[in-house]
């Protein structure tokens, strides 16, 4: 797409006097009268920037960057505006076996570049070197990749946000709802051709009512950054859908754009109205490797820019990468320059973009120093200390393939973890796969885990289902993944899903075993958004989205990943039975208290915040958890026990949850609590539609389904 006046900029740059320019900002930065242009490489002996016209298909001009700075090669251009399109080729070694493979036949994309034009193009020519040499990555490729490569753009960041906020949602009444960008909108019924699969269409009013009038607060997209696809993917005519191959770290990717306007606005305006709905925007964000893979993979930014000091290289065999992401690279965040570009990349993306928080992709690598991580590492002590990073949401998939890769609990404060723990055992609670001593620790924000330096529950991110994996359908209607659509004979994909089909895989007519699994997908959500700590619920799971068994559906963009809307009038009852449960931990704060449960018992107040109760309605000593499997436990939240430091009782209803993981119906007493007469039924997963149930006296049976779930509040 042009911009007004593209053609004219073109022409006038043959004519402009470049000039020095600043070292800083990094980036190509419109001032209102010209732009500025400044990229850091350590060990390049010359830089040449590349203008193209308005399609980036024809280039128009190459003019050697003037000036040398601090390791930043950097010209102003005069006359030059937003919409001019630019690369840049980069002189220096070839040295593969050193680190370095510089070569200026290939043109390269800015790292700090707010927009561009086109996708990568697979073909030889986007590599360094020769495909099929002898001499492999140590041969040197002098063919033009620029017709192959996408383009940059220089941006105008001007936009009116009017009076937009930061929702600022607390995180005890945080709930998160992870979803894809295009995958979610480009089935809508209700939304208009060209609209679905956009920015725009997820702020189209009837995606937002729906997240409105579910109940949760933060939208979590997955990577929108620009990303390129696999050569292989391709080939087999499948695409990176999930977008975990970014290679530009501060632009929208244009796939995600209608066309209309600019890509940056159409998610400016997108996030401005989600905001005005009250909902928080989270981005989930790639900064541990890029695009470029190995010593094999393709040059296109980062490695033709300087390879020795963007990549993690294995010392004394610079040649090749670690390899901590199992992607083929891993970025180098120990280097100054390349913690500062995460770091821009960051604070652009609160600043200009406005969002509110970011879930780190394998943050472990992020807080990995070359002895191995460290929680008072360089990247993680950044985040800390910034004025700007440090008031927004901080999310991180503890783990990486490095070695002592896995860190859930071993992040430092004022960071929330993905807790696969909770997970895993939430799901073989409900299959009966494990024990209920194990759920109790989950079901408390894992205190083991996050309990240490003043971390508070919401550190640990509660969820069952994610973009990766079986989605809360096909957990219980599939025992084994089903990956054939992805080429890979259906190897890949985890076998460690914990599913259980109840009795017949995949789709069926069976009355009792769609019985069955409705119940089972009501007991995960509500153990899920009960529990202590942040709960996350992927989008679609509330009206049982299914994936038809693909637990790795990384390159499907089509219906196998793509939200159904049609199955929300067919599952109407878990759509409203989700909003009832979220409705409720809204309701009652001792479900999302900050302070960890510990059962401790404390002397001032005569009480303890949890007590777990047997089926007998007795506490459970010891022996009753080591004496085999607990199938069926009971969890006394009592309302009385301190909400903070501060030595006073508290104020919150006391709550019993009782959850039977046993195949069949069992006779629960219910416990004696001081304050109280009886218990009131709030919730029932085998009776979804209950909106008020029965009240059972202290001492008195209650009988609990078979493998169901139940929540009663204490009254007079």
């Amino acid at each position: 797409m042009s911009f007004p006046g593209d053609a004219f900029v073109i022409r006038r740059h043959r004519a402009s006097r470049l000039t020095e320019g600043l070292p800083h900002p990094l980036g190509a930065t419109w001032d209102g009268l010209g732009v500025n242009f400044a990229l850091f490489s350590a060990n390049a002996t010359k830089v040449e920037l590349c203008l193209f016209d308005p399609s980036g298909g024809t280039e128009l001009d190459r003019i050697e960057l003037p000036e040398y700075t601090d390791e930043v090669w950097h010209g102003y251009l005069p006359d030059a505006r937003p919409g001019t399109v630019y690369g840049y080729r980069v002189h220096g070694p070839h040295a593969p076996e050193a680190g370095h493979r510089f070569n200026p036949n290939k043109l390269l994309l800015d790292p700090y570049a707010r927009a561009h034009v086109g996708q990568v193009k697979h073909a030889p020519e986007i590599f360094s070197y020769t495909i099929g040499h002898p001499d492999a990555d140590l041969s040197f490729d002098v063919r033009d990749s620029a017709s192959f490569m996408p383009k940059c753009r220089v941006i105008d960041p001007a936009f009116t946000w009017g009076r937009d906020q930061r929702p600022r949602i607390p995180w005890d009444r945080t709930i998160f709802y992870e979803t894809h960008v295009r995958g979610y909108t480009i089935r809508h019924p209700a939304l208009p051709f060209g609209l679905g699969g956009t920015f725009a269409g997820l702020a189209a009013d009837e995606i937002v009512a729906h997240i409105k009038t579910l109940g949760v607060t933060s939208v979590e997209l997955l990577p929108i950054h620009y990303f390129a696809d696999e050569d292989h993917l391709l080939k087999h005519d499948l695409t990176n859908y999930w977008g975990y191959n970014t290679v530009g770290f501060f632009a929208p990717d244009q796939r995600y754009a209608t066309g209309n306007s600019s890509v940056v606005s159409e998610f400016k305006t997108m996030v401005a109205r989600l905001h005005d709905a009250g909902l928080e925007v989270i981005l989930d964000v790639v900064y541990n490797h890029t695009a470029e893979g190995n010593e094999l993979g393709s040059t296109l930014s980062f490695k033709g820019i300087d390879n020795a000091s963007y990549y993690r290289l294995i010392p004394g065999q610079e040649r090749y990468y670690i390899n901590d992401t199992g992607t083929g690279n891993t970025l180098n965040l120990s280097h100054p320059r390349v913690l500062q570009m995460v770091t821009d990349s960051l604070r652009y993306w609160v600043t200009e973009m406005h969002v509110d928080g970011f879930r780190f992709d394998l943050a472990t690598i992020l807080g990995r120093e070359s002895y191995g991580f460290d929680e008072g590492g360089g990247f993680l002590d950044s985040c800390r200390q910034d004025p700007v990073l440090s008031d927004v949401k901080l999310i991180a998939e503890p783990w990486d393939c490095g070695p002592g890769g896995y860190q859930v609990g071993g992040f430092p404060p004022g960071w929330a973890e993905w807790n696969d723990r909770y997970r895993d055992t939430v799901r073989a609670f409900w299959k009966g796969d494990t024990s209920g001593a194990e759920l109790a620790r989950r079901l408390c924000a894992s205190a083991d885990k996050f309990n240490r330096r003043g971390r508070r529950t919401w550190s640990s991110v509660n969820f069952v289902t994610a973009h990766d994996g079986f989605t809360l359908h096909d957990i219980v209607s599939y025992n084994s993944k089903h990956n054939e659509a992805n080429g890979e004979g259906n190897r890949d994909g985890t076998d460690n899903n914990g599913s259980w089909n109840c009795g017949v895989e995949g789709e069926t007519e069976d009355g009792t075993v769609i019985g069955l699994r409705e119940r089972q997908m009501r007991n995960m959500m509500a153990t899920l958004l009960m529990s202590q700590g942040t709960p996350m619920i992927l989008a679609g799971d509330e009206f049982a989205r299914t994936q038809a068994g693909n637990n790795n559906a990384y390159c499907q963009d089509n219906d196998i990943s793509w939200v159904d809307w049609g199955r929300l009038d067919h599952h109407q009852a878990m759509f409203q039975f989700t909003r009832r449960l979220i409705q409720l931990r809204n309701e009652y704060p001792i479900l999302r208290r900050q302070r960890f449960m510990t059962g401790e018992w404390d002397e001032d107040l005569q009480v303890r915040d949890v007590t777990w109760v047997n089926a007998t309605g007795h506490e459970m000593r010891q022996s009753d958890w080591q004496s085999g499997p607990v199938r069926c436990l009971g969890m006394l939240m009592d309302g009385r026990a301190k909400v903070s430091g501060i030595r006073r009782p508290g104020t919150d209803a006391t709550l019993l949850m009782i959850l039977n993981g046993y195949h069949d119906l069992l006779e629960f007493v219910m416990p004696p609590c001081a304050g109280g007469a009886q218990w009131q039924l709030l919730l029932d997963t085998n009776r979804p539609t209950m909106l008020s149930g029965r009240s059972y006296t202290i001492g008195g049976a209650c009988a609990v389904t078979g493998r169901s779930l139940m929540l009663f509040r204490l009254t007079a």
